[in-house]
């Protein structure tokens, strides 16, 4: 990894610390490999227990990781379920930042891994697991107040892997979402860790889904207009034209109302709304307890307000709920095409 600039001497401490920390967990796995598996031989060791190094591009950074990752950090939700689906968890040493309970299937490794924060960790919490390579699906994450640039990371001698759909760099612009982008992620991730196989059946998976979701809703496919409805009562956050609902919309044949925009989300507001008059809404369930965040609520509002009652999707019942966290470009994504395709044939509200 290129990093420019001399480290201060804060950062050759913190670089030193994080060396001596990580070489006592490799000392430890080691001895536990040792008694577990009898020091097998190199032919056969488990994916990623060798040496190949992997060079890739994240957000206009180089990353040099000179061997598949032993001790990742994942920053928040989406990133730790990616790994976690990708059979990681033994190489895991912190996750962070938990919006939803952890999807059922991978619980069980999730109790495994240490929490290090309950919102983004701290630079401190982060050094101090030693990790040998980071990753976060938002750029937030690595905001200075959080675990702290990507720059700082590298010049610690830590990867730490951003994203593309919402790169830090504001002349790089980020990546329209698509399935095919979240599938690449996956891709590259697995080549990183050296577990290809994990990540091919892990894609397959997922594009079986999709294909399944799409080919449901065909039939349905009439030019109806879409709202996809994140958070707020007062003022509304709704999906522009530039985040994975656009093109959710676009894969089953609807036309978000809000395509207009250039952005992944809007700050809207109601009389707007009600000029556009969407045939379908969606709405994002999230759990974290704000001012309408949970699906009910939402739905509570539409059909109380003077204003948003008179909307057609509305006085249809043409409501269809899914996940918050869903719309984010994840593992989850799929299941949040699903419940749209569905809604389309039965609308749930």
């Amino acid at each position: 990894m290129a990093v420019t600039g001399q480290p201060s001497r804060g950062s050759e401490r913190d670089r030193g610390r994080v060396l001596l920390r990580r070489a006592r967990g490799a000392a430890c796995a080691a001895v536990g490999l040792a008694v577990l598996a009898g020091c097998a031989s190199a032919d056969t060791q488990a994916p990623g227990a060798g040496t190949r190094a992997s060079t890739v591009e994240s957000c206009g950074r180089p990353l040099e990781i000179s061997s598949p990752p032993q001790r990742a950090v994942t920053l928040e939700q989406n990133a730790t379920e990616i790994l976690l689906a990708l059979g990681l968890a033994d190489r895991m040493v912190g996750t962070s930042y938990q919006t939803d309970p952890v999807l059922p299937e991978y619980a069980p490794a999730y109790e495994r891994v240490p929490v290090l924060a309950s919102l983004y960790p701290s630079r401190e919490a982060v050094l101090d697991a030693a990790p040998d390579f980071t990753y976060s699906t938002l750029s937030s994450a690595y905001a200075p107040d959080a675990a702290g640039s990507r720059a700082d990371l590298a010049a610690l001698g830590v990867p730490a892997y951003l994203s593309r759909h919402d790169c830090d760099d504001t002349s790089r612009p980020s990546e329209p979402p698509d399935f095919d982008s979240i599938a690449e992620e996956i891709t590259e991730l697995g080549r990183v860790f050296d577990v290809p196989d994990r990540a091919a059946a892990l894609v397959a998976t997922q594009r079986a889904r999709v294909q399944a979701a799409t080919e449901a809703a065909a039939s349905t496919d009439d030019g109806r207009t879409v709202m996809w409805f994140y958070s707020g009562t007062t003022t509304p956050a709704l999906a522009g034209g530039a985040g994975l609902p656009q093109s959710m919309s676009s894969m089953l044949g609807l036309r978000n109302v809000f395509d207009d925009s250039a952005r992944s989300w809007v700050e809207g507001n109601w009389e707007e709304v009600a000029a556009r008059d969407p045939d379908v809404i969606v709405l994002a369930d999230l759990t974290r307890g704000g001012d309408g965040d949970s699906a009910a609520a939402k739905a509570d509002f539409l059909r109380s307000d003077p204003v948003t009652s008179q909307l057609s999707a509305v006085r249809s019942g043409a409501i269809v709920t899914v996940p918050g966290s869903a719309m984010d470009p994840s593992i989850r994504s799929v299941s949040a095409l699903e419940a749209l395709a569905t809604g389309l044939r039965e609308p749930t509200s």
